[in-house]
Parts: structure tokens; C-alpha cells; sequence
């Protein structure tokens, strides 16, 4: 499956810099972020695109007001969602800047109107958000584009994630990627669940990946160990532009160095191999072989006084060893000498 010129099939994983509310409603330091995630290493952008009325009300009763002990308790969910919002206006320039700097640029559509508005932009793939999950018919709406649909699973029961899967079969698009995430910001590491991941992949039949709210860069290294193709992780130039998503997105820095580390994962995982490489041959050198750990005269038999298994290794296979012993050597073997197969007799 390709996202863009972005093949998941590869050994490379697609990381995407998640922008969000990470703006501070500027669209220069929206812009920025975007080159700074291209020398951060990124493959992707990532935007979110909604209004606070496309996802809730302005209401201030008690159901829509932020509570639990999160980040954002008291709030309004209609003030917390005008503060982090995206401008719909950006996008197409957002959009460009990402182009040229050869990032993919994709979103998270909210409702069918951010969807139809997306696509005047003809986006790669599209996201949803963990909390979307359940809105089944803006899964369908989104899979019917045919397009590679990334879907976060963090608040879905198994039954919801098998139907979304389903929903998106029966629109014809099979490109799915399902993401093991946690629906908590910060997310604790006892609660990533990362052996989530190749269980998606082997359950569902799709590319796995890991939508990242932990503090740090240890469980996007660890997801890749397990087979995530996409990690997603929010992005920041600076913590002090504040904003809601500020306090578990990573910065330039600590972007780099995860971007860095999950490169380096890829190279240590390789691939399922027996076959040695010029260094392993080199290295069987401080193996060990059958030396003559004394003076062999022709005719001499062989036992465990005048042969030993030792470092190096160019002589006989150690597990010639016990054939060897109570036969005759076939010729004078100096002390500190290989023996050879056509030694023994």
C-alpha cells in the first residue's frame, strides 16, 4: 500500500509530525513547523480540520464541560475546540509549503463537510481520530473516497473496531491502517499496550501502527520493534507557544533524536537471515577448531592430552572432536597446528 510516493510495504516506517493545535493560531509558526518537521525528519504532516461547531456545541451545562483530570478540566469543549482549531483558510497553503518541502500533508476530517472541503485538496490518505471511531457513518463517508483511511483505535472496543474494518470493506477500500493508541494526554507507558500492534496487523489482516501520546521517545521505538508501520507523534517548535496539545508534543530536538532512533531500529531489525556477511565470516576467526595442543609424531593417536578445542578457528570443527580422538594421525603435526580432515586416519 502507498500513501503518496510513501510505500508501507518497504522496511521504512512513515512518520508523521502531528501539527494540530500546535500553532498558537499563527499561520507562520504553523508554517515553520512544517519545515522544521522536514529537517526533524518527518515523511508527513499531519493538520486536523474542524470548527468548534462542526464538533460540538456552545453549551455550557455540565455534559460539555471538560472533566476527569485532564489537561483541559473546566473548560468548555466548545472553547477548548475554538482555541486549538486549525483555520479552514490555511489549509491550502499549509497544504503547498508541505509540498514544497516534500512532506506528504494529510488531515483528520471531523464531520462530512471537512471531508468534501479536503478533497478540493486531494489529500493522500485521511485519519480519523480516536474519538471518531464510533461515528460510523463518517467512517463510511471517508472510506467511500478510496483513499488510504488511517484510523486511531484508542477508545474503540473490539466489536467497534471489527465494524469499522467491515464498513470500510464495504465501500471497496481496503487500504486500512489501524493505529494502537492511547486515549489519554499524556498517556501513561503501563497503559500503551504496544503488543497491540502486531495483534492488529494478525487480527484485521491490515498495516499496524502507533498514533504516540507518552511523554519521550521509548514507545515509538519499541512500536517499531513490534511492526508499526506508521508512527504518529504531535509536533512543536517550541513548548512556550503553548496551546492545548503543548505539554506531551515533542520538540524540534527530541523529535530529531526519536526520528533518529527509530532509523536506527530499522537498520538493527534487518531481516530473518542464517546467511553470513563478510564481517560474521571474518568474526568465526575467535571461533573455536581442533589445534594439536602438543607435538603429533605420524602414527601417533589422538587423545585429549595432544588435541584441544581452541580459538582461533581455522582448524578442524569442534565437533570432529570425538571422532577424532583414538585414530592415527596421518602425518607430523607441530605443537600449535591446525589439524585438517586428511590428518586422521
Amino acid at each position: 500500500m502507498k500513501i503518496g510516493h510513501f510505500d508501507l510495504k518497504t522496511t521504512r516506517t512513515l512518520i508523521i509530525a502531528e501539527l494540530s493545535a500546535n500553532h498558537g493560531n499563527n499561520i507562520e509558526i504553523a508554517k515553520e513547523t512544517i519545515r522544521a518537521a522536514k529537517k526533524a525528519g518527518a515523511d508527513a504532516i499531519k493538520l486536523q480540520t474542524y470548527t468548534a461547531d462542526t464538533l460540538t456545541l456552545n453549551c455550557d451545562k455540565e455534559d460539555f464541560v471538560v472533566k476527569g483530570g485532564t489537561l483541559w478540566d473546566n473548560k468548555t469543549l466548545y472553547a477548548l475546540y475554538q482555541e486549538a482549531y486549525t483555520p479552514w483558510e490555511w489549509h491550502k497553503e499549509l497544504f503547498e509549503v508541505a509540498k514544497e518541502e516534500g512532506l506528504l500533508c494529510f488531515s483528520t476530517p471531523f464531520d462530512k463537510s471537512a471531508v468534501d472541503f479536503l478533497e478540493t485538496l486531494n489529500p493522500p490518505a485521511y485519519k480519523v481520530a480516536s474519538f471518531e471511531i464510533t461515528d460510523y457513518e463518517l467512517v463510511r463517508y471517508i472510506a467511500s473516497k478510496h483513499k488510504p483511511i488511517i484510523i486511531s483505535t484508542g477508545i474503540a472496543t473490539l466489536q467497534e473496531i471489527k465494524d469499522v474494518v467491515a464498513i470500510c470493506k464495504e465501500e471497496h477500500n481496503h487500504n486500512i491502517i489501524l493505529l494502537q493508541c492511547t486515549s489519554s494526554y499524556p498517556a501513561p507507558l503501563e497503559g500503551a499496550n504496544l503488543l497491540t500492534i502486531p495483534d492488529l496487523a494478525q487480527k484485521f489482516g491490515v498495516i499496524a501502527g502507533f498514533s504516540d501520546h507518552t511523554l519521550g521517545i521509548t514507545a515509538p521505538i519499541a512500536a517499531v520493534a513490534l511492526g508499526a508501520k506508521i508512527i504518529e507523534k504531535h509536533f512543536i517548535l517550541d513548548a512556550s507557544i503553548g496551546g492545548a496539545d503543548a505539554s506531551f508534543s515533542l520538540d524540534v530536538k527530541a523529535f530529531t533524536q526519536m526520528v533518529q532512533a527509530v532509523r536506527d531500529t530499522e537498520k538493527l531489525l534487518g531481516k530473518p537471515t542464517y546467511n553470513m556477511d563478510e564481517k560474521v565470516i571474518k568474526g568465526r576467526a575467535f571461533s573455536r577448531s581442533l589445534y594439536a595442543s602438543q607435538d603429533i609424531k605420524k602414527g601417533e593417536i589422538f587423545t585429549l592430552e595432544n588435541i584441544r578445542s581452541v580459538r582461533p578457528g581455522y582448524g578442524l570443527h569442534p565437533k570432529h572432536l570425538n571422532n577424532t580422538l583414538g585414530k592415527c594421525s596421518m602425518r607430523n603435526i607441530p605443537f600449535g597446528g591446525r589439524l585438517k580432515e586428511e590428518d586422521i586416519f
